[in-house]
């Protein structure tokens, strides 16, 4: 019977329990992309508290790519020395760390003269213009993210995860809701997974087969004309037959509403919690691959029924880790009352702050 704090190896690489924290976006890099001390000591911090695998934020392979200000880069060697300081503080405090490779696509900021680019166009208020990416900016983009890659091995990562959600680059290609080519980039599934597998094939061939390589999902867009769970089980398989070693399952865009991947009111009860179980057990029943969920996840009776019932390898959190990174710890130690994060969202509020990402709540 699995439990969540047994010992587990994907791919060779060895994961204490079953606790994953998911990439999220600290704005606490300089301005360049670059590794702060801020940055390292919160790394620091999640592997002190015993979280079995720790996803950095999302990590932009070109400049054309970044999501926002002071997100952590990946985009030039430049940086690798950073990132090898904290790749080697986390093993010095016993945790292990993934590189999350992101281009964040027509979401991009723009930023020094890289104006957005994504599959087709978009005048949408809220964003600079952004271009249609022609065949050469795809090829261009698939070998950055191969070049992400091998930074990111030279910088001691023990991992990687591809971004595939949440409406960046490689999920707005995958969705018919933002991707309108007719091109063999657009159209049907095949097609729209085009991309994505190409990057995944690219990664591989530049890191070898034992090195993990990850990828992040979504479940399903919750969009009308969006991604669907049906495509994602069919990507999923793709990705299984080529060699892929883990999925984390997540769901929604930025244009999703109420069913936003971090969804407000969760904490308010059980329920609520675990939101993309359907499509985890949707998954069990066609793909082998270890699934990484996250969503919603508060209450460790929750969260053992999840990998007690075979719905999830791993149990992934973000915003509970901000307000409570020794959360793991602590029910390690048999205090299993639920997570202290109340789901507010407050946390967004405060990226673009002197402090950067903390939590907000009334404690």
């Amino acid at each position: 019977m699995p439990e969540l704090f047994e010992s587990t190896q994907i791919n060779g690489m060895t994961i204490k329990n079953r606790f994953v924290r998911s990439a999220t976006y600290e704005a606490m890099a300089a301005p360049d992309g670059s590794c702060t001390e801020r940055l390292k000591n919160c790394m620091v911090q999640l592997a002190r508290a015993d979280v079995g695998l720790i996803i950095s934020g999302h990590a932009y392979i070109t400049q054309q790519g970044q999501a926002g200000p002071c997100q952590l880069g990946i985009y030039s060697d430049t940086l690798i020395e950073g990132l090898k300081h904290l790749t080697a503080s986390v093993h010095e405090n016993s945790g292990i760390i993934a590189a999350q490779l992101a281009h964040a696509g027509w979401r991009g900021i723009g930023k020094d003269a890289h104006p957005p680019v994504g599959p087709s166009q978009v005048f949408k208020k809220e964003v600079k213009r952004a271009s249609a990416m022609t065949l050469d900016d795809i090829r261009k983009t698939v070998t950055a993210f191969g070049d992400a890659a091998q930074r990111a091995v030279e910088s001691g990562f023990d991992a990687i995860q591809i971004h595939a959600a949440h409406s960046y680059l490689l999920s707005q290609f995958l969705s018919p809701f933002y991707n309108q080519r007719t091109d063999e980039y657009g159209g049907p599934l095949e097609n729209r997974a085009r991309f994505l597998l190409e990057v995944y094939t690219e990664i591989r061939k530049r890191v070898g087969t034992s090195f993990p390589v990850m990828v992040k999902m979504n479940s399903e867009d919750f969009l009308e004309n969006g991604f669907t769970p049906d495509e994602m089980i069919t990507v999923c398989r793709h990705l299984e037959e080529k060699g892929i070693d883990a999925v984390e399952m997540s769901g929604g865009t930025h244009d999703s509403g109420k069913f936003l991947f971090a969804r407000p009111g969760t904490a308010k009860s059980e329920d609520r919690e675990a939101y993309y179980k359907n499509a985890a057990q949707k998954f069990k029943e066609h793909i082998k691959t270890p699934l990484i969920l996250v969503g919603g996840f508060l209450s460790y009776p929750i969260a053992h029924n999840a990998v007690k019932q075979g719905f999830a390898d791993y149990i992934a959190f973000s915003r509970p880790l901000i307000r409570e990174p020794d959360l793991i710890k602590r029910w390690a130690a048999g205090d299993t009352r639920k997570a202290a994060c109340i789901s507010c969202n407050k946390c967004f509020s405060t990226l673009f702050t002197e402090q950067a990402l903390h939590c907000a709540a009334d404690k």
